[in-house]
């Protein structure tokens, strides 16, 4: 796809303006370094263009801050304050869902990422936001959390122009197929690999 070039022109009755502006579900997967990181990467892309953003962690623990979730909620103010950008949410599912977390509770992990789940259906109903970041969504489907036949239907129904990003390894090929782009991380070689621990500004 040199500078840009499509490589067919699908004979789909539609305009090169209505191909170009239907909603995207993206995949990042693979056992590489930088799913999450290119998925926060497309939602500054996002939040440049005025999308409100939906970030969404289901597996991070609550008490673990990533460098990426601080700039955000930077950006969050900065677009309350002064109308730049867009409107950014995010939550995480280690120590129950922000919307619902109530002290000194046990975590039920199943029952939380399909809580997760259900809230994310509501706001896709309602078109609640631009882009929808799912990050490591892949592990409660492959777990058996959330129905991926649900799951499916749901993204393959939901109305607008709403763009979906889901991380995680081991994507389900039922997933892939229904993606409109999907990447793969390789891993060459990682510094864990010698023994080095994750980095400041690197990891976090």
């Amino acid at each position: 796809m040199p500078e840009g070039r499509v490589e067919v022109v699908p004979d789909d009755g539609l305009t090169t303006r209505q191909r170009r502006n239907r909603p995207q579900l993206i995949v990042h997967t693979g056992d590489g370094k930088g799913k999450s990181t290119a998925a926060f990467g497309l939602a500054l892309r996002g939040w440049n263009q005025g999308w409100s953003v939906g970030v969404f962690q289901f597996v991070k623990s609550a008490k673990w801050r990533i460098g990426e979730q601080t700039a955000f909620e930077t950006l969050a103010e900065l677009h309350e304050q002064t109308g730049r950008g867009g409107p950014i949410e995010w939550h995480k599912m280690g120590a129950g869902w922000s919307w619902s977390r109530k002290p000194g509770e046990e975590a039920d992990h199943r029952a939380e990422a399909a809580e997760g789940w259900l809230e994310i259906k509501r706001r896709l109903a309602v078109e609640a936001h631009g882009l929808y970041v799912l990050d490591e969504f892949t592990y409660p489907i492959a777990w058996g959390w959330v129905d991926l036949d649900d799951v499916l239907g749901t993204l393959a129904s939901r109305p607008g122009t709403q763009h979906v990003i889901i991380t995680g390894r081991r994507a389900d090929p039922r997933l892939l197929e229904a993606a409109t782009l999907v990447t793969e991380m390789t891993m060459v070689k990682h510094p864990f690999q010698t023994g080095q621990k994750g980095q400041r500004g690197i990891e976090w």
